[in-house]
C-alpha cells in the first residue's frame, strides 16, 4: 500500500521559499512517475512538477525557473524547492505518484495515490 505524507508548507512573505518535502512509503518499480500538483480555493488543479524514474523533470509554465521537483531515493523522499514565490502561489500542494508516465500526469492529471496535502500560503 503506497502511502504519501507532505510536509513543509507554512506562511511566506512574497519573494521568499519553502521546501516541501513527501514521504514515500510502499513505491515500487512500478511507480514511473512522481510529482506535486496544487489546488487553491475555487480553482482547478493544476500540475506543477514531476519527475520520472530516470530522473528527468517537467515543470508548469507558471513554475518554470522558480521551482525545483527532486527526490532522494535514498530516503524515500520526493521535494519541491519553492523559491520567488508569489502570492499567486497560495494554495494545497498535494504529492502524487503514478504507475502511468509523466505525460500522462500532466496532460491528463492521472494519479495513482496521493497525500493529504500541505497548505503554502504567500502574502504580499
Amino acid at each position: 500500500q503506497v502511502q504519501l505524507v507532505e510536509s513543509g508548507g507554512g506562511s511566506v512573505q512574497a519573494g521568499g521559499s519553502l521546501r516541501l518535502s513527501c514521504a514515500a512509503s510502499g513505491i515500487t518499480y512500478s511507480t514511473r512517475c512522481m510529482g506535486w500538483f496544487r489546488q487553491a480555493p475555487g480553482k482547478e488543479r493544476e500540475r506543477v512538477a514531476s519527475i520520472d524514474s530516470g530522473g528527468r523533470t517537467t515543470y508548469a509554465d507558471s513554475v518554470k525557473g522558480r521551482f525545483t521537483i527532486s527526490q532522494d531515493n535514498t530516503k524515500n523522499t520526493l521535494y519541491l524547492q519553492m523559491n520567488s514565490l508569489k502570492p499567486e502561489d497560495t494554495a494545497m500542494y498535494y504529492c502524487a505518484a503514478t504507475s502511468g508516465t509523466c505525460y500522462g500526469f500532466f496532460t491528463y492529471g492521472i494519479v495513482n495515490y496521493q497525500g493529504q496535502g500541505t497548505q503554502v500560503t504567500v502574502s504580499s
